[in-house]
């Protein structure tokens, strides 16, 4: 899962990461946006535009917010 999207969306789902992503990767979920990682390129435009900093690198997203990650692995069914 290269980026992980957090809570930060769930109030606020602004959609800037839908209209900069070149490849369409970022699908909305129930209650939040997910980004698809077997899309995303890692080209990091979503996490540099989103309004409430929401988005994360996998390798960077703090220890509080692991339960979104495992929230977007549930979501696209990979284990």
């Amino acid at each position: 899962m290269p980026f992980v999207i957090t809570e930060a969306c769930i109030s606020e789902k602004a959609a800037d990461c839908l209209d900069v992503c070149p490849v369409d990767c970022i699908v909305q979920g129930e209650d939040q946006y997910f980004i698809n990682p077997d899309i995303c390129i890692d080209c990091g435009a979503c996490e540099a535009v989103c309004p409430v900093e929401a988005i994360y690198y996998e390798e960077d997203l703090p220890s509080q917010y692991l339960k979104y990650l495992h929230k977007a692995t549930e979501f696209f069914g990979k284990q």
